[in-house]
Parts: C-alpha cells; structure tokens; sequence
C-alpha cells in the first residue's frame, strides 16, 4: 500500500516544484511561490521517510534536530544578509549531494556499473566544488574574504588544470571504479577547484555567480537522483539545475558578458590609473533640505536603489520617503537593475520587506524610457549600474553593459557615503554631470533626514 502512495505523494512534490518556480518568477506572487515549493519539499522528505528500505529512524531524527538548529537562526538573518545565506544553503545542499556519492561509492564499488559510476563521479564532482566556491562566495559577501578579484600569474591556466586533472580522475573512476585509492584525489581537486573558481570573481559579478552555483548544484541533486534511482531528485535537480543557468545568462545579458568573462575576467579588478585623475574634478553637493525641496517640486520621481542602500539597511526609512512623498502628490516609482545588489532581486526583496507596492517596482527595460519626464531621479546607493561611460567608453571595463539612464531626468539626486568607486573601480560620470547633486552620508541617515524634511522638520519616526 506505502509503496502505492509514494508515487503520488512524488508527484504532488515535482507539481510544486513546478508551480512554485512559475509564481516565484513575478512578485506579485512570489510569496505563493515560495508556500508552495515550501510545502513540495515537505512532500518530498515524507515521501523519502515512508520508504520501506528505512529500518531505523534514529540518526535521521539527530539529522533533523541538528538541521533545525542551524536552519532557525539562517532564516532569522536579516534581509540584507540574504545573498549571504542564499551562498551557504547552495553549500549545505550541495556538500549532501557530494556526501551521499561518496557512501555509495564505497558501498558499491567496485561493483557499480559505468553509467551510475559516470553519474555518481559528475555527482561528487559538482557538489565538492560547489561547496567550497559557496563558502568562498558566502566569505566575499559577507566581506571576510576581500572582495576584489584575488589574481596571479597562471591563474586560468592552473584552475583549468585542476579541472582537466578532476575530470581525468573521474572517467578513470567510471572506466575503473575499482581504483578506489582515486577516489580521495578526485574529490580534494573538486574541493580545491571550487576554491581557486571564486577567488578571481569580484563582487560586481557576484549575481551571476550566486545564480550559476545554484545552477551547479542542482545538477549535483539530479545526478544523485540518477545514483539512487529516484525520479524526484532528478525532477527537482533538473529544474533547478536549468533555472539557475536561465538565470545566469540573464545576469550575463544584463551586464553584457559571457560565461567565460565572468569566470575568469576578473572584473571588479581596481583600475589604480583611471580614477586618481578624475577624482579631483568638482561635483556639486546638496544637502537633505535641498534634496527634499526639489524632491517635493518634481512630479515625477524615480528612485534607483543600490547595494548601498542594502549595507546602510536603509529600505524602511526609503518606504517612508515614499508615503511622505506620494502623500504629497508626487508620482514615485522604483527603477530596478538586474544585477543591483549581490543576488538577483536583491533589491526587490528589501524592498517588499519594507512593504513598497509591487506595482512601484519598475524593471531597468521598462523604467528607462520614463527617467526623461522624471523631474529628479535620486540614486541610493547605486554605483556602475548608473555609469553613462558604459554606453559610450568603449575602455571602460563595463562598456555595453546595460544601464538604467539616469542622466537623462531633469535633475539627479545622489546618496553616497564618498566618492570611492563602484566594483568596477572607476568613476561614475553621472556624479560630474551639470544635473547631478551628491548628498553624502549614510543612506538611512540621509534618507531618515529628507523625510523630516518633507515633514516640516518633524520627526516622523
């Protein structure tokens, strides 16, 4: 009977996953998306738990236990520490999958046939180094590691050997599964190639990085599925192996690079001639009464979020720029960038955290034709993904890379803490435009003071 109902439970459990990934893929039903795939997932691990071949409960019950501990305090992180623990589950997820290889390699070998051999060996190769380049992300993020490129001589062509020799070891394996003294070897140079993969990326290229490692290990979980003969993994392994690439090229797109641009480009590399020169030209300043004055005297307001935005955790004093100024009459929408922030919708998810209408979030192909009627536009914390030298420089480093226009609105408003470069480490020509005004401190700070402004001088908060 058991073995009847797990199928349909199967079922149900790939039909959420299915139905959460199409309503996680726009905002206003993001949060179904994320009950449902939720509620696949506890189909999913009931499904596993009626199997008749489990015969003791025991160490599954500490497993849950101690995944619980870890998991409440991980969900308990702010929402500007997302892309943070985004990293660290891709590592947990994909160092399972590397283990379960493990125990079946040696549980089976040298019996095992050459396919479920091929499968295991792209298996334990994805999820160790999917694991080590998440930690090594997880590090840059969260700004333990540095977070500009690390580079040196022969960098490409060492990682590239890493790789060569892993993947040599592995067919070895398939071809040989009996040479279990490989075994050891082929997993610490996965191990060591997800390290030296990361270390050379900078944090512009952060997003796609997050998208591409949710990529790989998703793989990982639908070659474990073909290693344990279980139809669900490779349904769940499968869609999130594709979505996450989907995902990758749409961040590539967004910045104009390639995949092997992003993997051993180095951007975000500090360009130690460009800036020094530019560094002395004037800008002109303002202060939160003169941002709230021209703020409350434009129509039309567009304001483009940033990272900046995200480390001040300023979306909630943002929110209530917008009550203060929709109040007041004025138009406001939010111009998002696919690649703003550390992760892809970063910045969509701090601000519905803060409870901004979906409606009000404009993305960058929709919102650029508006900044020419926007009477200002005012940048929080957003850096080279408002560099007019992207569109006509063609030595920038992030030349073709597609921005939103905010020097085309009537005046631009810029919070900055100082006028230090962006990843990319150039300048940003908008800050020397004839429209553009620097307010510089913290973003909440600055924010929290152009709404008492607006309000008459009266704190609101």
């Amino acid at each position: 009977m058991i073995e009847r109902i797990i199928p349909l439970i199967y079922i149900g459990a790939a039909g959420s996953f299915i139905l959460a990934l199409k309503w996680l893929s726009a905002i206003p039903t993001a949060r179904r998306g994320v009950i449902v795939g939720a509620a696949g997932m506890a189909l999913a691990v009931i499904g596993t738990l009626l199997k008749p071949e489990i015969e003791s409960y025991r160490w599954i019950a500490v497993a849950f236990v101690a995944g619980t501990a870890i998991g409440i305090p991980m969900a308990m992180m702010p929402m500007t520490a997302v892309p943070q623990r985004t990293a660290l589950s891709h590592a947990f997820g994909a160092l399972a999958a590397a283990l379960v290889g493990t125990a079946e390699y040696y549980l089976r070998a040298p019996a095992i046939g050459r396919f479920t051999m091929a499968a295991l060996a792209l298996e334990v190769l994805l999820g160790f180094l999917t694991f080590t380049a998440s930690l090594m992300a997880f590090g840059k993020l969260q700004e333990i590691l540095p977070q500009r490129p690390i580079t040196f001589r022969f960098q490409n062509s060492l990682n590239l050997s890493l790789l060569g020799l892993a993947a040599a070891a592995g067919a070895t394996l398939v071809f040989r599964p009996e040479t279990s003294w490989l075994f050891p070897v082929f997993g610490a140079l996965a191990l060591a190639f997800g390290v030296l993969l990361i270390i050379p990326i900078g944090g512009a290229d952060m997003p796609t990085v997050i998208s591409l490692l949710n990529s790989y290990a998703g793989l990982a979980a639908a070659a474990m599925g073909f290693v344990l003969d279980n139809q669900l993994l490779i349904i769940a392994g499968a869609l999130d192996g594709s979505s996450g690439l989907i995902l990758s090229v749409i961040m590539c797109r967004a910045m104009n690079r390639s995949f092997t641009n992003v993997l051993f480009g180095a951007f975000g590399q500090i360009q130690a001639a460009g800036g020094t020169g530019q560094e002395r030209r004037a800008v002109r300043s303002a202060s939160p009464e003169d941002a709230a004055g021209i703020l409350l005297a434009a129509e039309r307001v567009i304001v483009v979020p940033g990272y900046g935005m995200a480390v001040a955790q300023a979306q909630h004093k943002v929110r209530e720029l917008y009550d203060a100024l929709t109040k007041a009459g004025v138009d406001v929408k939010f111009a998002i960038h696919p690649v703003a922030g550390r992760m892809p919708g970063h910045m969509n998810v701090l601000l519905a955290e803060a409870d901004i209408p979906y409606d009000r979030l404009v993305e960058m192909e929709e919102v650029n034709s508006d900044f020419p009627q926007a009477g200002a536009a005012l940048v929080i914390g957003a850096n080279d993904v408002t560099n007019p030298a992207a569109r006509h420089d063609r030595n920038s480093p992030i030349y073709g890379m597609p921005i939103l226009d905010v020097d085309k609105a009537r005046t631009v408003l810029v919070i900055k803490r100082s006028m230090n470069p962006g990843f990319a480490g150039i300048d940003n020509e908008l800050y020397y435009s004839d429209r553009t005004l620097m307010v510089f401190g913290d973003a909440k700070t600055v924010v929290g003071n152009i709404v008492r402004e607006l309000a008459g001088g009266r704190d609101t908060v």
